[in-house]
């Protein structure tokens, strides 16, 4: 700290306990934080493509979680850092707002802050970067408007979304089975949106898992799938249109709110309390029966007597259901959720085609299928795989192809992916880097040079030389002036994305540097870091 001197040469202090404070100023700040920001990138360079790296990480109560979606490493990853922290933000604000190219923002907001560091060595002053910077992504956010491509797409021609999803799952563990789980995606959001509202309520698709069984046998169920089974093991495993009471209310004999005493002195006495109890009981079966229901849900549970009773009465029942899977199951079968049973009617029970029971392998595991609803808004993901880490990145995956089968559904342009889109945008900064005097023509520069960062990290992951496929590449959209060519991860043998069928969203990839170019200005904005020094 700089000591302050009074007009007597007395020094005195300014900060409180500033010997216990380190304190970092001036481009030795701005340095340090640039080595956090691109420590972050660096991690998650690899995880980018069809052949990125999992990242297995493990969890202080020693839970693991193995992953390639960049939000979900970043977010366990403990971070120390507060610029690390700002990087672990902007992949979590990609999640929230589009769900998918998590990794690839952070790689490319790494990819900026290491050419402004060079920028900062040759002495550039650092707002003068940041205004680069934000001039260049404006010409490549227009830029990226006018290489998109719209696509039509209807409820009986998928194809298309079908294809972006595909796309999406490729780099994730699952993209050996990436056709299937793409269409289930695809089909799922298609039945819980509102086409003319072009909106999607995800939290209408329901996606459960279990372990056991293979990949290939994930399933989309179009009603709900419950964790639960038939409260007593004899009653029917399988009731066809079914007439579902959905219960929030206790389904036993009513408890007195206030503290009582009942004394009981002879057994008659006993036999007319049971008596009572047993009626009563009797008369809300009978209730139930008389209002059509053929299957009643209740969220609390009921002892053996009552079970036993709606066994000979020949009513089904499930008890313990969660209030959220009560919620979509009346959504799903168009019922009513009673609170009180004095209110129990026939215009609030639900209706269900079929409701079944099914046993998983040689487990006792059962779960209860609603099916063939009357309103099939509610959907249901079923997966299945061969360990709970799996299962658990599946179901990961499968958000990131709801997401971005949902961004496609709201706004329905695409562009080329395998990084066409990067090095077309490129281009396009380069050449209007001519068009500004001034020192932010270096800034717009190697903006444009930052935008190669995320197709070379893909050419790397892919094991290709990364410096030669990115100028070889490059040279032939100059020289074709198309914009569709990309970095060919598969081997497939053509750089077409277009032929290649690899799409992303464009609000996806606006919003990627969008958010990457805001966060690297925020960073270089700060000169001076005072933190507490450590114990």
């Amino acid at each position: 700290m700089a000591l302050a001197f009074d007009e007597f040469g007395r020094p005195f202090i300014i900060l409180r306990e500033q010997e216990k404070k380190t304190r970092l100023r001036g481009l030795d700040a701005q340095k340090a934080n640039i080595a956090a920001g691109k420590a972050v990138a660096r991690i998650l360079r690899t995880s980018l493509g069809p052949k990125g790296m999992d990242k297995m990480l493990q969890s202080p109560d020693g839970d693991v979680t193995i992953t390639n979606d960049g939000a979900t490493i970043l977010e366990q990853m403990d971070v120390d850092n507060q610029i690390a922290k700002l990087m672990v933000e902007l992949s979590r604000s990609q999640d929230y707002e589009i769900g998918d190219g998590t990794t690839g923002v952070v790689v490319m907001a790494g990819a900026l802050l290491e050419q402004a560091e060079k920028l900062l060595e040759r002495g550039i002053h650092p707002i003068r970067v940041a205004e680069g910077y934000e001039m260049a992504s404006r010409i490549a956010f227009e830029h990226l408007e006018r290489i998109s491509h719209k696509f039509e797409f209807s409820a009986d021609n998928i194809e298309p979304l079908v294809q972006t999803c595909m796309t999406t799952l490729s780099s994730k563990i699952v993209n050996r089975c990436k056709r299937a789980l793409a269409e289930i995606a695809v089909k799922a959001v298609l039945a819980v949106a509102d086409l003319e509202r072009k909106d999607v309520n995800l939290d209408l698709i329901k996606v459960e898992g279990k372990v056991g069984g293979k990949l290939e046998d994930t399933e989309l169920i179009y009603g709900i799938v419950v964790d639960k089974d038939m409260s007593h093991p004899q009653m029917p495993k399988r009731i066809e249109d079914a007439k579902i009471a959905i219960l929030t209310c206790p389904f036993e004999p009513p408890k007195p709110k206030t503290k009582h005493k009942v004394d009981i002195d002879t057994v008659e006495k006993f036999q007319t309390l049971r008596e009572q109890e047993q009626k009563y009981f009797d008369e809300m079966v009978q209730k139930c029966k008389d209002v059509g229901a053929t299957l009643v849900i209740c969220q609390w549970g009921f002892d053996d007597e009552a079970n036993h009773l709606l066994m000979h009465r020949n009513l089904p029942a499930v008890r313990w259901v969660g209030g959220v899977e009560l919620e979509l199951i009346a959504i799903a079968t168009g019922g009513r959720i009673v609170p009180r049973f004095q209110e129990l009617s026939p215009e609030k029970l639900g209706k269900a085609g079929l409701v079944r029971e099914k046993s998983f392998g040689t487990t006792k595991d059962r779960m209860l299928y609603i099916e063939q609803c009357a309103n099939s808004r509610a959907v249901t993901i079923f997966i299945r795989g061969g360990n709970k880490m799996m299962i658990e990145e599946t179901k990961r995956s499968l958000h990131d192809a709801l997401c971005v089968a949902r961004n496609l559904i709201r706004n329905n342009s695409i562009v080329y992916g395998g990084g066409s889109a990067e090095i077309s945008c490129s281009i396009a900064v380069e050449a209007a880097a001519d068009r500004h005097p001034g020192v932010e023509q270096y800034a717009i520069r190697s903006f444009a040079d930052a935008l190669d960062a995320v197709p070379l990290a893909l050419a790397e992951n892919s094991g290709l030389p990364p410096i030669d496929t990115l100028t070889a590449v490059k040279a032939q959209q100059v020289k074709e002036s198309n914009p569709h060519c990309g970095i060919d991860c598969n081997d497939v043998g053509t750089n077409d994305m277009k032929e290649q069928n690899v799409f992303e969203t464009l609000i996806g990839k606006q919003q990627q540097i969008l958010l990457a170019t805001q966060v690297v200005k925020m960073i270089l904005k700060i000169d001076d870091v005072i933190s507490p020094s450590e114990y």
